[in-house]
């Protein structure tokens, strides 16, 4: 099948096949177990959503061929589920970033903001480990969530923490910079420079994990000595974490284009596609994070 996206439309072949990429896992290769970073939120979320948000994939329910209630997954499909997944968390972070800038309505939207990180990581573990994958309810939910999340994150770190500068062109670079790694890990992928082998998967698996200990250990240091914690004091040593998040975030991009690559190789049903979308929100969403973090870094 052809795909009318001008990035994705050369993942897969006609008819479902991939063009004999020799950068993919193989036909014969394990799906792919794993899934994206989410972020502490901010933080944590990067470690926890990231590896959840994929690993349930495999398992869900007519994870194989299409049947007859449903057609086969295109890439269209998981452009447009996508789309709209990120529409709503823009939507929801223009929301809560206003009334997080406004004193009558700051504290409203700081709960808010701690109510989208939890609400957003439980809609991923209940995505993987409740099998629910292919659930529009629960990618929207997750968008919903996370999109309060990402104002209220984006109004800390731009708006609060960095004095004197201007929120909007730091929260545009950081933008500007997830899109720039997002379209050159696409052609990275379409070009074979890094392959997704299952130890690739293994590697990325592993690293995630070291990164979410860190960052729970960053974060109960945090509260018991009080501050941020020299994983996100802005330190060299918080520069240094941000750019290692930063380039696992990159890497997964590979793991998320893989994951659809198989899905749509396998003609799997097109609802699964709401389940590439959720991954893919959450890499992007812990890409924009990390930037925005570092930016702020650099700023002050």
């Amino acid at each position: 099948m052809k795909s009318s996206n001008p990035f994705m439309s050369s993942m897969v072949g006609r008819g479902g096949q991939a063009q004999g990429n020799p950068f993919t896992a193989g036909n014969n290769a394990p799906s792919n177990p794993y899934g994206q970073p989410g972020g502490y939120y901010g933080s944590m979320q990067g470690g926890v959503a990231t590896a959840a948000a994929h690993q349930g994939m495999p398992g869900a329910a007519n994870y194989g061929q299409a049947g007859a209630s449903d057609r086969p997954i295109t890439v269209d499909d998981v452009v447009t589920k996508t789309g709209i997944a990120l529409a709503v968390i823009i939507v929801g972070a223009i929301i809560n970033y206003f009334l997080c800038a406004s004193p009558g309505t700051m504290g409203i939207g700081l709960v808010l903001t701690a109510v989208g990180a939890i609400g957003g990581l439980i809609a991923v573990l209940v995505s993987s480990f409740g099998r629910k994958y292919d659930s529009a309810a629960v990618t929207l939910i997750y968008a919903a969530f996370e999109g309060l999340f990402v104002g209220g994150f984006s109004f800390m770190v731009a708006g609060i923490s960095v004095k004197g500068e201007n929120a909007g062109s730091l929260i545009a670079q950081a933008v500007l910079g997830t899109i720039g790694v997002f379209i050159g890990m696409l052609f990275v992928y379409k070009t074979g420079a890094i392959r997704v082998t299952p130890k690739f998967t293994r590697f990325m698996v592993a690293a995630l994990i070291g990164v979410l200990v860190l960052v729970l250990g960053n974060l109960i240091f945090g509260l018991v000595a009080g501050g941020a914690g020299p994983l996100r004091d802005g330190g060299p040593v918080a520069w240094l974490f941000s750019l290692v998040c930063i380039g696992l975030g990159a890497l997964s991009f590979l793991l998320d284009f893989d994951q659809a690559d198989k899905l749509v190789r396998a003609g799997a049903p097109s609802k699964m596609a709401w389940g590439v979308a959720l991954g893919l929100a959450v890499t992007l969403v812990w890409m924009y994070t990390e930037i925005l973090r570092l930016l702020s870094y650099m700023r002050n």
